[in-house]
C-alpha cells in the first residue's frame, strides 16, 4: 500500500480535484490511502466561525457559514453536472448542523469547540473528493479518521495513542481495501476515548499520512504539493532556489525543527522508525522525480539550505534580584512560557540574562510581559528576521547577511543562525 497526502492547494477548486483523479489514475489498480486537507483557505474561515461562536456574534456566525457553504457548492457545481447527487445533501446538512450549533450549549473550553468546528473542513473535502472519484470510476471508499486515530484530551494538539490507533486501523480501516483500491480519509483529525473530535496541530495532515503509513506498514508516503519537491529555501524569501533530490530523515527533522514548512515536524519520526521513504512531489508535474527523504545521509551536505523566519521579536529576561541564570531560573522561565504556549525559535543566555526569539504575530506581547513582571525585567527588540543555514559556507553567510545588522549569532559545525535587523528599513 502507498499513502498519498493532498493538501489544501491540491483540492482548492474543481480543476484541482479533477487533477487529483488524474494523478490517482496513474496508479491504477494499486492500493492507496489518500489523506486530504480542507479545501483552499477553509481552515482559516472555520477559525473565524469558531471566534464568532465564542463571542456570540450570531449574524457574523451565519454570514461566515453561508460564505463557506457557497464556496463548497461552487466546487460541487464544477464537478457534477446535476444537483441530484447525494453529496449535495451531505454538504448542506453539515452546514445546517453547524448553524444550529449556535443555539446549543457550548463548552467552556475554547480549544474543544475549535476542534469540533475546524475539523469539518477535512470532512467536507474528503466527502467531495470521494464522491467525485466514484463518479470518475475509481474503486474508492471513505474512512472517518475521527474514529481511527485515538488521541488524548489535549484539544488542538492531540497526542496519539499509538497502540489503540494501530488496533483501530488494523480492524476498521485495512479491511476496506478488500473491495476498494483507494480509501479517502481526513488529515489532521483524531478522537478521544469519549469519542470527541481532536486535531493534531495546525498543518497536521502530513502527520496523519505518517500515522497511517506506520500502522499499515506502507510501501511509501507521497506528499503532493505545488512545488517540484523540497527546495533549499522558500522562494518567497530567496532567489535561485535548488531542489533537494534526496535527503535523510535526520536532515528533514533538522530542517523542520528550524522552521522549514514543507514537512510537518512530527511526520518524519513514524516513517523513520519503520524505514518508510517519504516523497515530496509536484501535483502540477506528477511524473517528475521530486524529493525522496530516506535513511541515507550521503547527500545531505551537498547543497546549503536556508530557513527564513520574518517578524521576530527578541526578549531579554533578567532576574530582578540580580541572580545568575541557572537551572532554577530557567525552569521558572520555561514554565511561564509554557502557560501561554509560546514557541521559542532561538534562545541564548549570559550570566544574568536569558534571551529568546519568538514569532511576533503568534504572541500577545503585553500578556507575555505581564507574565514576568513580578520577578524579572524584560527588554525586547522588534522587526527582526531569523535566518538558519544548514551546511553553510562563507559565501552563503555573506549573501544572507549583506545589509543586515547581526543581533545574535549562533554557529555549530553544520548550522549557523543569525537574528538580524534590515538596515534598509
Amino acid at each position: 500500500m502507498k499513502v498519498f497526502k493532498f493538501g489544501g492547494a491540491s483540492v482548492k477548486d474543481p480543476a484541482a480535484v479533477k487533477n487529483v483523479s488524474q494523478i490517482l489514475a496513474l496508479f491504477n489498480g494499486q492500493k492507496i490511502t489518500v489523506v486530504v486537507s480542507a479545501m483552499g483557505k477553509t481552515t482559516n474561515s472555520l477559525e473565524l466561525i469558531v471566534d464568532a461562536l465564542w463571542n456570540r456574534e450570531e449574524a457574523k456566525y451565519n454570514e461566515l457559514i453561508d460564505e463557506r457553504l457557497q464556496f463548497h457548492l461552487s466546487i460541487l457545481n464544477g464537478l457534477f453536472s446535476e444537483k441530484h447527487y447525494s453529496i449535495y445533501k451531505k454538504v448542506e446538512d453539515i452546514f445546517e448542523q453547524l448553524k444550529q450549533k449556535f443555539h446549543l450549549p457550548i463548552s467552556e473550553n475554547y480549544d474543544f469547540e475549535y476542534d469540533q468546528i475546524v475539523s469539518l473542513g477535512e470532512v467536507l473535502s474528503s466527502l467531495i473528493v470521494t464522491a467525485f472519484l466514484k463518479e470518475e470510476g475509481h474503486l474508492v471508499d471513505w474512512a472517518d479518521s475521527r474514529k481511527l486515530i485515538r488521541t488524548n484530551n489535549l484539544y488542538r494538539e492531540g497526542n496519539v495513542d499509538w497502540n489503540k490507533t494501530e488496533e483501530l486501523i488494523h480492524t476498521r480501516f485495512e479491511p476496506m481495501f478488500k473491495d476498494s483500491n483507494i480509501v479517502i480519509t481526513q488529515g489532521f483529525l483524531g478522537h478521544t476515548s469519549e469519542g470527541f473530535t481532536t486535531t493534531l496541530g495546525r498543518e497536521g495532515s502530513d502527520y496523519t499520512a505518517g500515522i497511517f503509513a506506520y500502522c499499515c506498514n506502507a510501501e511509501s508516503v507521497t506528499i503532493w504539493k505545488d512545488v517540484p519537491g523540497m527546495l533549499n529555501a522558500d522562494p518567497k524569501w530567496f532567489d535561485n532556489t535548488v531542489k533537494l533530490d534526496s535527503i535523510s530523515f535526520k536532515e528533514a527533522i533538522e530542517l523542520s525543527y528550524y522552521g522549514a514548512t514543507v514537512i510537518h515536524p512530527k511526520t518524519i519520526k513514524p516513517l523513520q522508525n519503520k524505514g518508510i521513504p517519504l516523497y515530496v512531489k509536484s501535483f502540477i508535474d506528477p511524473n517528475a522525480d521530486g524529493t525522496v527523504i530516506q535513511e541515507s545521509m550521503e547527500n545531505d551536505h551537498l547543497i546549503p539550505s536556508f530557513i527564513f523566519k520574518m517578524n521576530q521579536i527578541l526578549l531579554s529576561i533578567t532576574p530582578k534580584d540580580f541572580s545568575f541564570i541557572v537551572e532554577e531560573n530557567l525552569s521558572d522561565i520555561f514554565h511561564r512560557l509554557a502557560t501561554i504556549n509560546a514557541k521559542i525559535n532561538l534562545m541564548q543566555n549570559s550570566a544574568l540574562s536569558f534571551s529568546i526569539a519568538l514569532d511576533k504575530d503568534k504572541i500577545d506581547l503585553q500578556k507575555l510581559l505581564n507574565l514576568f513582571q513580578d520577578s524579572f525585567n524584560v527588554k525586547y527588540n522588534e522587526n527582526l528576521e531569523l535566518v538558519t543555514i544548514r551546511h553553510f559556507d562563507q559565501a552563503t553567510i555573506d549573501r544572507v547577511t549583506e545589509g543586515k545588522e547581526i543581533v545574535v549569532e549562533q554557529k555549530t559545525k553544520q548550522t549557523v543562525r543569525f537574528l538580524m535587523r534590515d538596515l534598509s528599513k
